[in-house]
């Protein structure tokens, strides 16, 4: 029996992955970048469906909020015009496609064999278990004193990926020069 809470896994599942490959296969990124702000909303529904508030709340400031503006300011320095012909429509660049393709699938179906052939080995918490409040201040304290290394480096790594894009696109010779 398909209960609501199953309709609208489904329904968000089928959102999340539409999208999501719309972000691959779209031409022009500006579509791409609406896409993935589709799939980071449906995502962070789908953590609001299974009472994870937090990760909702993170899922939608920081993936559909800021790296999705990040990710356009960025479409925006660069003239993408003369990117298209970097792509390549030979034998050998399909045939790379092809079994990249082939490997993706490979995976996804060993994935979905191995978790529905076996038993699961994790048994969930009942939601009256923990209350949010210290499940939040346990994933804080965690993320704050054993993780604050990998943290900070991916504070400094987007920083350094903003600052070298802007470079770039400055320098003589980048994408926007005055030769035009």
């Amino acid at each position: 029996m398909l209960t609501s809470t199953d309709f609208l896994f489904y329904v968000l599942a089928f959102i999340s992955v539409f999208f999501g490959a719309a972000v691959v296969i779209a031409r022009n990124p500006i579509y791409s970048a609406m896409s993935l702000v589709i799939t980071m909303i449906s995502v962070a529904f789908l953590f609001g469906a299974l009472d994870a508030w937090f990760l909702a709340g993170v899922q939608l400031i920081v993936y559909a909020g800021a790296v999705t503006v990040l990710f356009v300011m960025v479409l925006m320095l660069f003239d993408l015009k003369h990117e298209m012909k970097t792509f390549s429509k030979g034998l050998l660049g399909n045939g790379v496609k092809l079994i990249a393709s082939g490997v993706t699938l490979g995976m996804l179906l060993v994935y979905i064999w191995s978790t529905y052939a076996t038993e699961p080995t994790f048994k969930p918490l009942p939601p009256a278990a923990t209350s949010s409040i210290k499940a939040t201040k346990d994933l804080a304290t965690s993320l704050f004193t054993d993780y604050i290394f990998a943290f900070e480096a991916i504070g400094a790594l987007l920083l350094i990926i903003a600052v070298g894009a802007v470079t770039l696109s400055r320098i003589t010779g980048g994408t926007h020069h005055a030769d035009s």
